[in-house]
This record gives C-alpha cells, sequence and structure tokens, in this order.
C-alpha cells in the first residue's frame, strides 16, 4: 500500500498447506522437505500458474492489474533453465511478465551467485520485476544491490516490529530506506501493523 496514496502497489502470494488432520500447515514446516526431495518445482510451478490464474480473473473483472510477489526457492536456481520455465509458463497464461514479480532471498546469493544472476538478470529483461525479501538480515545485502537486476526491496518485519522502540532498528530502516532511495529502488516495509509504525515510515 502506498503510504501517501493508499492505492494498492503489489501483493504476495503466500503458500499454506491445508492439511486434513494437522489443519493449516506454515511453509518454514514443509518447504524444507520439498526442496529435499525434489517437489518444490513442482510446487513453484503450481503457485506460478495459480497466481497467473488469478491475475486473470481480476483483469476479467475489471480490477486494475497489480503486480502479484511470487517466492523462488534457492534450490530452483540450480537449474539453469529457470528462466526459461517461468517465461514460458507465464506466457502460456497469457499474463503479462510485469504483472509478476520474482521474489528472492539472500541464500540465493550465498549459495550460487553466478547462476542466480544470469537467471534473474534474463527475468529482468523479460520484463519481470526482481524484489529482494527480508532486507538486512543476511551477510550478503550490498551484494544483492550491485549485482543484481533489482527493482525493489523488502525490509524484513523484525526492523518494522521494534524500530518505534528500539533506536538502533529505528537508524537501520532510515539508512536501508535511504540506500534504496539513491540507487533508484523501491522500498516496502513488511509488518506495519500499528498507526505508530504507519506514522514513522
Amino acid at each position: 500500500v502506498d503510504l501517501r496514496s493508499g492505492d494498492i502497489l503489489g501483493m504476495e502470494a503466500l503458500i499454506r498447506w491445508q492439511h486434513p488432520q494437522m489443519g493449516l500447515v506454515p511453509p518454514n514446516d514443509f518447504i524444507p522437505l520439498a526442496e529435499q526431495t525434489g517437489l518444490i518445482d513442482e510446487i513453484s510451478q503450481w503457485v506460478l500458474s495459480s497466481v497467473c490464474s488469478q491475475i486473470r480473473s481480476w483483469e476479467a473483472a475489471g480490477y486494475g492489474m497489480v503486480p502479484v510477489a511470487v517466492n523462488l526457492s534457492p534450490v530452483e536456481f540450480r537449474n539453469r533453465k529457470l528462466s526459461n520455465r517461468i517465461i514460458e509458463l507465464v506466457k502460456d497464461a497469457g499474463v503479462p511478465p510485469s504483472s509478476i514479480e520474482i521474489e528472492i532471498t539472500e541464500t540465493v546469493v550465498m549459495q550460487n551467485i553466478e547462476t542466480a544472476v544470469d537467471i534473474l538478470q534474463e527475468l529482468s529483461q523479460a520484463g519481470f520485476g526482481i524484489s529482494v525479501d527480508d532486507f538486512g538480515t543476511g551477510y550478503s545485502s550490498l551484494n544483492y544491490l550491485r549485482r543484481f537486476p533489482l527493482s525493489k526491496v523488502k525490509i524484513d518485519r523484525s526492523f518494522i516490529t521494534d524500530f518505534t522502540h528500539a533506536q538502533n532498528d529505528a537508524a537501520i530502516v532510515n539508512a536501508i530506506i535511504a540506500m534504496s532511495h539513491s540507487l533508484g529502488l523501491r522500498v516496502v516495509a513488511e509488518g506495519v501493523e500499528t498507526e505508530e509504525q504507519l506514522r514513522f515510515l
């Protein structure tokens, strides 16, 4: 949500597993297993297909097109054909790449930076937005800004939760915003839940 206008600028697709016995299972409980077993590719394709279908539904209902962020697993970046797979899937779905934002975390950088840079460059050139999630929580954050074709930075909610009471967190949030803006990047603050947080931002 744009803090000045109140307009919705984007959304994020978040997967949950509705299990018949365990109820709603969060991704931290099943995504690592999916990555170990190789099922993550199928899950990721299903999520992207679902997002494309939803975007088409919104468009048919007369809603304006707002980019939807889709998370990619670091494991998927082992496949050099990842960008081709995503580009083809979105093209076949009849959805413009600009309506999809590819979201990555710092783990991508730490595992295979050269391949990740190549894949993200190809996706960026095809028209997809690229954002980095949980910014500020890892060791290679500045590498993102220097090497990756980013359009957006997402400040981790751990900084937003406490910055109205913790001076250090407030300073970090201010620094991330200033640095990102000076590089021409948009900034999203995750986890804004109070009027005080809203006013500060």
